[in-house]
């Protein structure tokens, strides 16, 4: 059982590092955007999404998860939890930021964090739940 409890700590600590990454890779595309091509909120949160998005997935999927599974499937479920949290947070974010004037770095880093709140629970318990430590990188640890 404590052998459990240290794997899900582990593999929560590299969901965290590669969220930060991920993170780092959003608000880096999300400041260019934003301070050099004129769009809206949204479009520029949007793209810097997408970004984030294909880099945090590839990583957990091979090396948080360490999954073997089927990739254009799970791509599906993970673009499912997008289908409903982008249109929410970029309509909230674009309400926030250009409706009453919220700071739109705040908005970004608000979205972050529920984000990766949302998609670590979602991963961890519906795309991955039954391909956990599957792949070559778990089976290499398990020689």
């Amino acid at each position: 059982m404590k052998d459990n409890r240290k794997k899900e700590l582990l593999r929560s600590l590299k969901f965290l590092v590669f969220s930060v990454s991920a993170g780092v890779i959003e608000i880096a595309a999300f400041s260019l955007l934003n301070e050099f091509s004129g769009w809206s909120y949204w479009h520029c949160y949007l793209i810097a999404l997408i970004l984030s998005v294909l880099w945090n997935f590839t990583l957990n999927r091979r090396y948080t998860f360490q999954s073997a599974n089927n990739i254009p499937a799970a791509m599906v479920k993970v673009a499912a939890f997008y289908c409903v949290f982008t249109p929410v947070s970029t309509i909230l974010g674009n309400y926030l930021a250009e409706g009453i004037g919220w700071n739109e770095y705040l908005v970004t880093a608000l979205n972050m964090v529920a984000n990766f709140v949302l998609e670590f629970l979602y991963d961890r318990f519906f795309v991955f739940r039954d391909s956990m430590d599957t792949n070559s990188v778990a089976k290499k640890k398990g020689k």
